[in-house]
């Protein structure tokens, strides 16, 4: 987690205030229910309340503390009690430290997540935006790199937007997987704990209780928290390598937003590079990254081990932040695109009507030639144009075979470029619900 590739509101979900902040919240929250069970005196729960809420917990302090007991919660637990006096003897009573942590985690995931929903929302209604505005703006589709049929930009976006509308229900099912709370002490029994007081703080947290843990809530939630953010960070990468490749110059179909005063090289200053779209693949590719160890970490030794402690210390912030940055950053590359529609005929037109092949070859078999024939002949008047000799209506009008079968008025009429995208409002009624 770098300053250059985040952004404040997910930042501060991590920041050590954040985190301790939560602590001191599971642990007034535990107080609350145990004091109205009559485990603990109403008046040491207030205590802690009133002492703990205006605290300003000391990080500094707390390191120091650490250095001395090796053990982070107790650390906390000690500066705690350095601000509520005597009544801190009644807080974390039952309770393990993986109580604390597991759930500050998940409050911190939740959190994250509602910001990572945000974002969808944000790059999602930018694609719905720019789809439409360019539904009917016809352009080549490729398909290994090369020239295969007409589609529509306003497809291209449109898919993206279907793609991305699934990784938000993804993201949804992940934050509900994991928002789960455990305040069920030392391997999990709830023996010295009750589990009213988990239900409670569940609740104060937004959270709901682990059906069952160990003493850590299991990590197969957390597994597929972080495949979700993979998932979506693959997802941006399709989108930024599309932009990748429409802005290069023998292409130049659409291009990033290039802002009065930017610079494209040190050495050139001719170029445009599409750097926003090619930082998000390497983003991209750090996302994922995150995802094999929190798959990693599911398998602990018996009812609890720590080796997955340092990995989440790393991969929660790391992943969250970047995916944020990420799809903030991209959202805005949508949004600000700039888009060459004469480009895109110009690029349409260079094949010479190549990409009504299919079209021709139907209409022979309509007409009578088998498939393998109707093949051969298409193919052998599309090779000239590939290099240079001659447009393929001409070439196939004059071949005595397929004029045989296809007079040339029937050939001009299959090459319209309507026919190819004759049903992008059905797409898009699939895709938007509407057209």
């Amino acid at each position: 987690m770098i300053p250059r590739y985040s952004r404040a509101e997910m930042s501060r979900i991590w920041e050590p205030e954040t985190r301790l902040r939560i602590w001191f919240e599971i642990e007034a929250h535990a107080a609350t229910a145990m004091a109205g069970l009559g485990i603990i005196p109403q008046e040491a729960a207030a205590a802690v309340w009133e002492k703990g809420q205006t605290a300003r917990f000391d990080v500094a302090r707390i390191d120091e503390i650490e250095r001395v007991t090796k053990h982070d919660v107790i650390a906390f637990l000690t500066h705690l009690a350095e601000h509520v006096g005597p009544e801190a003897r009644f807080v974390h009573q039952g309770m393990t430290s993986s109580d604390v942590l597991d759930t500050c985690f998940n409050v911190q995931l939740v959190r994250a997540a509602d910001l990572i929903l945000d974002d969808l929302d944000r790059l999602l209604a930018a694609l719905k935006a720019r789809a439409f505005e360019h539904k009917h703006t016809v352009t080549i589709g490729r398909s290994h790199g090369i020239h295969a049929e007409p589609t529509t930009f306003g497809l291209k976006l449109a898919y993206a937007h279907a793609e991305l509308a699934r990784a938000r229900r993804r993201m949804e099912n992940a934050r509900a997987e994991v928002a789960t709370c455990a305040i069920s002490g030392a391997v999990g029994t709830f023996a010295n704990v009750d589990p009213r007081v988990e239900e409670y703080v569940a609740q104060q947290l937004g959270l709901t209780p682990e059906p069952i843990s160990t003493q850590v809530i299991p990590r197969d939630r957390h597994a597929m928290y972080f495949a979700t953010l993979a998932v979506i960070a693959s997802s941006i990468e399709r989108l930024a390598i599309e932009i990748r490749h429409l802005q290069r110059t023998e292409v130049l179909e659409a291009e990033e937003f290039f802002s009065e005063g930017q610079k494209g090289s040190s050495a050139m200053p001719h170029k445009r590079n599409p750097v926003l779209t090619e930082n998000l693949t390497g983003l991209a590719r750090m996302v994922r990254a995150y995802a094999l160890p929190a798959m990693e970490n599911v398998a602990l030794w018996h009812e609890r081990d720590i080796s997955h402690s340092s990995v989440e210390r790393m991969i929660g912030p790391d992943a969250t932040v970047t995916l944020d940055f990420a799809l903030a950053r991209l959202a805005g590359v949508i949004e600000k695109l700039v888009v060459y529609p004469e480009s895109m005929r110009r690029n349409l037109d260079r094949l010479g009507g190549l990409v009504h092949s299919q079209r021709v070859l139907l209409a022979l078999t309509q007409a009578g030639v088998s498939r393998e024939d109707a093949y051969r002949l298409v193919q052998r008047n599309a090779m000239p144009v590939w290099r240079g000799e001659g447009d393929f209506l001409s070439l196939l009008a004059a071949d005595p075979e397929v004029s045989a079968k296809l007079p040339r008025a029937e050939l001009e009429a299959l090459f319209d470029l309507g026919y190819h995208t004759r049903h992008v409002d059905t797409i898009f009624r699939r895709v938007f619900g509407e057209s």
